[in-house]
Parts: C-alpha cells; sequence; structure tokens
C-alpha cells in the first residue's frame, strides 16, 4: 500500500497548487492588466505555491523520493522561487516604476508592500548563503539557525503580503494555500529542532532522535 500513500500525497499537493493556479487564471481582474503584469502576478502565485513545497521536501514529507533525491530537488525548487521573485519584481518594475522604488525604500502608502519587500530581501540572502556557503565555512548548525531565521521572515513576510494584497488570487485558496505554507513550516522547523545540537549514538553513529538536515 506504500504507492498508495505516495500518490495521495503528491495528488494532494498537485490539487492545492493547481485550485489556487486555477483560480487566479480566472481572475475578473485580469481583463484590466497588460500581460507583464499579469505574469508577474502570475510569479507571485507560483513562488507561493513553492513556499509549500520546499517545507514538505527538506522535512521528508513527499514520500517517494529519498534523503537525497529530495534535497536536490529542494535546492532545484528554491532556485526556480528566486526566479519567480525576480520576474515578478521586474514585471511590477515595468509596469509601474514608482510603486517599486516606493516599496524598496519602504515609503509605499499601501502596508502590503513592505511585508513584500522584506521577503524578497530575505529569499535573496538565502540565495546568496547557498552561493557562498563553501566560502563561508559555516557549521551545519549555525548554517541551520542562519536558513532557518530567513525562512521564517520569508514566511512571514509574504504571508502577510499575500494576505493583505486584493490581487490576482481568489481569497478563499489564497488563505488555504497561506495557511498550509504556515503549518508545512512550522512542522518541519518542530521537527529539524535547529537549536539543539545533534548527537551521536555510542559508537559515533547517528543517535535515535529524528535528525533533518535543512541544507
Amino acid at each position: 500500500m506504500g504507492w498508495v500513500r505516495v500518490a495521495l500525497t503528491w495528488a494532494a499537493l498537485l490539487l492545492v497548487v493547481a485550485v489556487a493556479i486555477g483560480a487566479a487564471a480566472t481572475s475578473p481582474l485580469l481583463a484590466w492588466r497588460d500581460p507583464i503584469y499579469i505574469a508577474a502576478g502570475f510569479a507571485a502565485v507560483v513562488g507561493l505555491a513553492l513556499m509549500l513545497v520546499q517545507p514538505l521536501l527538506i522535512g521528508g514529507y513527499l514520500t517517494g523520493l529519498s534523503r537525497y533525491q529530495a534535497r536536490r530537488v529542494h535546492r532545484s525548487t528554491g532556485a526556480t522561487l528566486v526566479a519567480a521573485v525576480v520576474i515578478h519584481i521586474a514585471g511590477l518594475w515595468i509596469t509601474s516604476p514608482p510603486d517599486v522604488i516606493d516599496a524598496l525604500l519602504f515609503t509605499s502608502p499601501t502596508p502590503f508592500a513592505a511585508w513584500g519587500v522584506i521577503a524578497m530581501w530575505a529569499i535573496l540572502a538565502v540565495a546568496v548563503m547557498v552561493a557562498l556557503r563553501p566560502r563561508l565555512g559555516l557549521r551545519p548548525r549555525t548554517w541551520r539557525i542562519a536558513h532557518t531565521a530567513l525562512v521564517t521572515v520569508i514566511v512571514l513576510g509574504t504571508v502577510v503580503h499575500s494576505i493583505l494584497i486584493q490581487g490576482t488570487m481568489e481569497t478563499v485558496s489564497k488563505v488555504v494555500l497561506c495557511a498550509l505554507v504556515v503549518a508545512a513550516t512550522i512542522k518541519v522547523i518542530a521537527d529539524i529542532r535547529v537549536w539543539r545540537k545533534r548527537t551521536t549514538a555510542p559508537g559515533g553513529g547517528p543517535s535515535s532522535e529524528k535528525s533533518i538536515s535543512a541544507d
């Protein structure tokens, strides 16, 4: 029955993402938007969906993938998330540079803008950390704590930004997706226990405590 569990897990994930993207695609607000703005909006929707996939991957909750495979997909998904953020910001810049400047300077009159900018910088900070990790020489525990702290900022900023903004996404599917992102992130952080030092069992092997690396 293992394959049934695998199929159900992936089906549930794909259903949640498909409903959110499908609801956004049928939004009446798209009728008054140009293609670049629409592309920027959908990049944000895809990015939010990827933020649900990321903790599920690193936490080992997506059955059917080995730990090594899950880590590789996690890194690739992270790169795709960064690309989605870049497309989102670039599209908004092309359609309305003054609004983007105000947001980056934290002078925008819309409260959701600041949360989005904070999440954006945290995402870019994680990308830089990943790229420079071999040179930084961070110890595994230090990496886990820094990575988890930034992820917490990313999730908080993105969720608040998404909830406050009245945009392409349909309200109910958006709230459900945001709630799942928060729940999955909290779950994996609790399982990783980044604040604890890893212990070893007699003989130098890993302890019986569940160990999930956040890299």
